[in-house]
């Protein structure tokens, strides 16, 4: 099996010369169930494990086997299985808080080359959770594309495209319709041998219907969104990686609505540049852009050359992401004093053995 197909390059095969032993190999994970992982090997397509180390040694999540990955393995001899043995570093990933309350990683997807954005041109049309999916674009490492699907269902098409321009300047945006097949074709050039791509969009905006289209058949469940509300139902549950007949690999993900950041300030100011580049000429270098005297950001409010929602969405982030901080600078001190509780226990069993 040819590698290459499945995204090694350069790069994977730099991160493999420290572990090139006759024993092991790699694959790439191609779908994660319940603890056991799908691989994509030069062997051919095998299941695997995690070796009983990577899991005692592994802190969190974020340093388990994701979709997309690159992992060590051990092929067991006479089985059509093997033992994963390291995570190779990855090119990109993808990341998001866990739900509920545990400050923990979740990667979503890893080693991804382009980022489709989709996002539905009906009632369910969100430039604002775009502006979130881009924050995490920038931080993941890859390139994002939007793309504005149901163009058949849209009215004010050249006004949604205005809108979707206004927050992601610089960024490329492909209209298509996936039911009936319209500007499909915009998409190819993302879709060269061996590059990833991944879907990102919350449920109902047609990731599924994508790829049946551009797989050439019905591999994905669809369902119908509701009326009323243009919502959908999750019909993709995991993340897996497909082969498309043109030579690339897409990954699906499950819709997400409510998306929790894991990201870093960086990744918000490349999101909202003409709003950072306004508050560096606020006079006060910590100009908080309520009352203090020669705000830019606030002149620019009041001209209309700045969007008001645009502005609060970015307040609203900027504070989610100071209290993630709080939140991981806490996590890594419990982690750290944990970590030197286990040095002293094994110094003092040592030293009772003595």
């Amino acid at each position: 099996m040819n590698l290459a197909k499945y995204g090694w390059n350069s790069f994977h095969a730099e991160n493999f010369k420290n572990y090139a032993r006759q024993d092991l190999t790699i694959g790439r994970v191609a779908l994660e169930h319940k603890g056991l992982y799908r691989l994509y090997t030069e062997h051919g397509e095998l299941w695997a494990e995690i070796t009983g180390k990577m899991r005692y040694q592994t802190v969190d999540r974020g340093g388990l086997p994701a979709v997309g990955d690159w992992v060590v393995i051990r092929i067991l001899e006479g089985e059509n299985r093997a033992m994963i043995h390291e995570v190779l570093p990855r090119k990109s990933k993808f990341s998001r808080k866990v739900a509920g309350a545990k400050t923990e990683e979740q990667i979503i997807a890893s080693n991804i080359d382009t980022v489709f954005l989709i996002a539905g041109l009906d009632g369910d049309f969100n430039p604002r959770r775009v502006e979130r999916y881009l924050i995490m674009t920038w931080e993941s490492g890859a390139n994002p594309v939007i793309v504005l699907n149901k163009a058949d269902l849209c009215e004010d098409l050249e006004q949604k495209v205005r809108e979707m321009e206004s927050v992601a300047p610089g960024v490329p945006i492909l209209v298509i319709s996936a039911t009936t097949g319209e500007s499909m074709e915009n998409l190819l050039p993302f879709l060269g041998e061996g590059q990833t791509v991944s879907l990102l969009g919350s449920s109902g905006v047609g990731k599924s219907t994508i790829i049946n289209h551009l797989m050439g058949q019905e591999i994905q469940r669809v369902q119908e969104v509701r009326l009323g509300d243009d919502r959908g139902k999750h019909t993709t549950t995991s993340r897996q990686l497909i082969l498309l007949p043109c030579g690339a690999l897409i990954m699906d993900t499950p819709g997400m609505r409510e998306l929790q950041l894991w990201v870093g300030e960086d990744s918000l100011q490349g999101a909202f540049e003409e709003i950072e580049s306004l508050a560096r000429q606020c006079y006060f270098r910590n100009c908080r852009h309520q009352d203090e005297p020669d705000c830019a950001v606030r002149q620019a409010l009041m001209d209309g050359e700045l969007d008001l929602q645009r502005f609060e969405n970015y307040q609203k982030i900027q504070r989610e992401l100071k209290y993630l901080a709080l939140k991981q600078d806490h996590k890594a001190s419990l982690i750290e004093k944990q970590r030197w509780k286990r040095i002293h226990r094994m110094m003092k069993k040592n030293k009772d053995r003595w």
